[in-house]
């Protein structure tokens, strides 16, 4: 493996969990996005899962997002009688979030993305050093 294939594999790195983080905050921000009639879906929680990919060229693997789906654990309810999406007997139904679950992934994709700069940063330092010692 040279310096770009470590370069290349960092940066995928950062991009997947870039993006990672993004989902976790659509979830977080929408926590408590309800329906707006009697019975509606409220917000449903996003997932992201990531694959490997393999470069046939060089052999060298790296993370790609491989699909951003939808969480299908239920609902919970809460009695709320005068909520617009309240249904007949006055349950309305609640985002399936769990704001402890996102703020740790939040945090899980942070390390993971600063990991992957000190890898960069560490990269290119020897590929710098390298090119001085060939001056």
């Amino acid at each position: 493996m040279d310096f770009s294939d470590s370069l290349g594999v960092s940066a995928a790195g950062m991009r997947a969990q870039a993006e990672r983080l993004h989902v976790a905050a659509e979830n977080l921000a929408n926590a408590d996005t309800t329906g707006s009639t009697p019975g509606a879906d409220p917000y449903r929680r996003k997932t992201i899962t990531f694959q490997e990919v393999l470069n046939h060229e060089s052999g060298v693997s790296s993370v790609a997002i491989k699909e951003i789906g939808q969480d299908q654990t239920p609902f919970q309810t809460r009695y709320d009688p005068s909520h617009p999406a309240a249904d007949s007997a006055g349950l309305v139904k609640m985002p399936n979030v769990n704001t402890m679950v996102e703020i740790m992934d939040t945090h899980e994709a942070q390390h993971a993305y600063e990991a992957n700069l000190n890898t960069m940063q560490i990269t290119r330092s020897m590929l710098t050093r390298t090119v001085n010692l060939m001056k």
